[in-house]
């Protein structure tokens, strides 16, 4: 579904992304970590088509990306989540998971402006939408709540639904659980892998929680300073060397002590 092929980023002198390539398989969940500074965040811009890279390319479903806007990848089937939560305060829950279903939409100014028939009957359909998603990220109780004041971990569920909106085929999940406790994080492990078996929706996940990242994802791709370091499943990248010692910092003989 996704394929990252030598995709090279440069901020003047500092190499954000050098070379990194990998796959991800419909269906599957895909967890991509590394320390502070690897370069993940930068590589979600990439896809998002909020950054252009210097050299490589992202094709999806076999179609190169990048010469695309970035107003056009929500409606190619790519959705996305935030690492900062980016909802509307003042719109009610309900309101700002319907946002998500725009790029969906036919209307425009002047057939709202008329409230033409089928202007109706479109917002009572993404309406239906937006409360079914609702339900089935268990935000029924807060749909006519005002986001502002709501819990951070029920924030976080509202940028998911808002994502599942655009109805994606491809999900990028930057950092859920960022904030979370330890139950939100239990919680959220469930949805995802209910987002993948119950909506065919495939995940791209960065995330910092490890136990999250390999309690869910079927492989794992690791960056550190901007190279791709490892790749596999879960197990086999936790027991790479490589990949301890860019998180400890540790030689072999340490990793060893730490395993």
């Amino acid at each position: 579904m996704l394929a990252v092929r030598d995709l090279t980023v440069r901020f003047g002198g500092i190499v954000a992304l050098d070379a990194v390539s990998f796959d991800v398989q419909a269906g599957e969940i895909a967890g991509l970590i590394g320390p502070n500074g690897a370069g993940k965040t930068t590589l979600f811009n990439c896809l998002s088509r909020l950054y252009a890279p210097e050299r490589g390319d992202v094709l999806f479903e076999g179609r190169s990306i990048l010469g695309l806007g970035a107003h056009r990848i929500a409606t190619l089937g790519i959705g996305r989540t935030f690492q900062n939560l980016a909802l509307f305060p003042t719109l009610t829950v309900l309101q700002n998971v319907m946002i998500g279903l725009h790029s969906k939409t036919r209307s425009d100014f002047l057939s709202n402006a008329l409230r033409l028939p089928w202007v109706g009957r479109e917002e009572r359909a993404i309406r239906a939408e937006a409360l079914e998603l609702l339900h089935f990220l268990a935000l029924d109780a807060v749909a006519h709540h005002p986001a502002a004041g709501l819990p951070f971990g029920t924030l976080k569920r509202v940028e998911l639904a808002r994502a599942l909106a655009g109805r994606p085929r491809l999900l990028l999940a930057d950092e859920p659980a960022g904030g979370l406790n330890h139950e939100e994080v239990s919680t959220l492990a469930k949805l995802i892998k209910a987002i993948r078996d119950q909506r065919a929706v495939t995940i791209l996940l960065v995330e910092h929680h490890m136990g999250l990242v390999m309690q869910v994802s079927d492989k794992v791709v690791v960056l550190d300073f901007g190279r791709k370091i490892a790749e596999g499943r879960p197990a086999e990248v936790q027991r790479n060397p490589e990949v301890i010692r860019a998180y400890l910092g540790a030689d072999e003989t340490a990793a060893e002590a730490a395993r």
